[in-house]
């Protein structure tokens, strides 16, 4: 919990339960849940949580640049506590969300500019190995 602390403390936020709560599901499942995931197993662990707090906070988290919002997909945001600039790939047979960490060839000459770079979305989609494997196709 001390990196959490720290982290919210370096941005001037106030530590509250529930952002540390938060900050610690994402950190522990990197699997890119929604908002409404996270209040649900939230949930079952403090009763008294609401869903406003849960929203209100991940959207807070997520302006102050310590968890990332991805779309893949249609309109849902998942979210991520990676948020140094990286893909994703996207498994359109389980909907598994991956991070993929490669070099994007633009990048570096985009930082070098004189635009301020907060995001970058490249998205991968195909079928992950689990899926294939279970379909009886090696990954290639």
């Amino acid at each position: 919990m001390e990196r959490y602390i720290m982290l919210l403390k370096d941005r001037g936020l106030k530590v509250t339960s529930q952002r540390l709560e938060i900050m610690r599901f994402l950190d522990e499942h990197r699997d890119h849940p929604t908002a409404e995931s996270i209040f649900k197993a939230l949930k079952k662990e403090n009763p008294s949580l609401s869903r406003a707090t849960v929203y209100n906070t991940i959207e807070l988290l997520r302006e102050q640049g310590l968890i990332m919002a991805v779309r893949i997909l249609g309109p849902e945001l998942h979210y991520d506590f990676n948020s140094t600039l990286h893909h994703h790939f996207y498994c359109r047979k389980c909907g598994t969300i991956i991070d993929i960490n490669i070099k994007c060839p633009f990048l570096d000459n985009m930082l070098k500019g004189e635009h301020k770079i907060e995001e970058v979305h490249g998205n991968f989609i195909g079928v992950c190995k689990g899926c294939r494997a279970k379909e009886g196709k090696r990954a290639e």
